[in-house]
C-alpha cells in the first residue's frame, strides 16, 4: 500500500459546502431507487430489525461493496488530480467488472451518469476536460465522485466519509420504507456505524486497487436474487 499524510481522513479536514451538496440525499442521482439486495434479504427474514440492519450494514462497510466503492474512489481522486485520465478509465473499468451482477451494475452507473451529468450542469467548469473525457461512457458511481472531487481538489478524506455517509443512509432510508425498522432506529444505526466509517475512509485513504476484495457473500446474492423477484419497490 502507498501513503500520504496529505490524503489520510482528517476530522479537522475542511469539508466544502459544494460535496454537501453532491452528496446530500437531495442530490438527483436517483440513490433513493436502490436497495443494494437489502429488499431481498428483509423479505427472507435475514434483516428484521435495528441489530440485523446495523450488522449487515456495518459487514457491507468493512468487508463488502462499500469498502470497494471507497478504495474505487480514492484511486479515481487521485489519478484526476494528477491529470492522469487513462487512470481514470483503467479504474472506472474495474469498478464496472466488479458490479457483480445486472442490478449491481445497473444500480452504479445509473447513479454514476446522473453525478456527473448534474454537476456539470449546475456547477459548470468543475468537471475538468480530461476528466469529462475519461468518464464519457458508462461510470460507477465511486469513480464518478472521486474523480470529479479530485479534480476539483475537494479533500480526500471528506469526500470519501460523505460518499459512505451516503451510502448508510441511503440503505437505512431502504429499510424504513420496507418497515424493517422506524426511523429512529435508522438514526441509532447511523450514529453507531459512523466510527466504521471513518475507519474504512481513513484506510481507502492508503489503499490501491491491489487491496480490493470482499466477503460479503450474502449480499451479493441478494443483490442476484432481487433480480428474480416477482414484487419490487427498489430496482436493485
Amino acid at each position: 500500500m502507498t501513503t500520504s499524510g496529505k490524503e489520510h481522513a482528517n476530522a479537522r479536514e475542511p469539508f466544502p459546502l459544494e460535496l454537501q451538496l453532491w452528496l446530500s440525499p437531495a442530490f438527483p442521482v436517483g440513490s433513493f431507487a436502490y436497495s443494494h439486495g437489502l429488499e431481498w434479504a428483509v423479505g427472507q427474514g435475514r434483516v428484521r430489525d435495528r441489530i440485523s440492519a446495523e450488522a449487515w450494514i456495518g459487514d457491507l462497510l468493512q468487508h463488502g461493496a462499500a469498502r470497494n466503492d471507497a478504495i474505487l474512489l480514492a484511486g479515481a481522486w487521485r489519478a484526476a488530480r494528477d491529470g492522469d485520465g487513462a487512470r481514470i478509465v483503467e479504474i472506472n473499468d474495474l469498478a464496472l467488472a466488479l458490479s457483480g451482477c445486472r442490478e449491481r451494475y445497473l444500480e452504479t452507473s445509473t447513479q454514476g451518469a446522473a453525478f456527473i451529468t448534474t454537476v456539470a450542469a449546475a456547477w459548470p467548469g468543475r468537471i475538468s476536460g480530461e476528466t469529462a473525457h475519461a468518464l464519457s461512457g458508462a461510470v460507477a458511481y465511486p469513480v464518478a465522485v472521486g474523480a470529479v472531487a479530485g479534480g476539483a481538489a475537494m479533500p480526500l478524506g471528506s469526500t470519501t466519509q460523505a460518499y459512505l455517509v451516503a451510502f448508510t443512509s441511503n440503505l437505512v432510508s431502504a429499510l424504513v420504507r420496507l418497515a424493517a425498522i422506524g426511523q429512529t432506529d435508522g438514526q441509532r444505526i447511523i450514529a453507531s456505524l459512523a466510527a466504521i466509517i471513518a475507519s474504512v475512509a481513513a484506510n481507502a485513504a492508503i489503499s490501491t486497487p491491489d487491496d480490493l476484495g470482499g466477503a460479503a457473500f450474502v449480499s451479493d446474492i441478494a443483490a442476484a436474487a432481487h433480480e428474480t423477484q416477482e414484487t419490487r419497490m427498489f430496482r436493485s
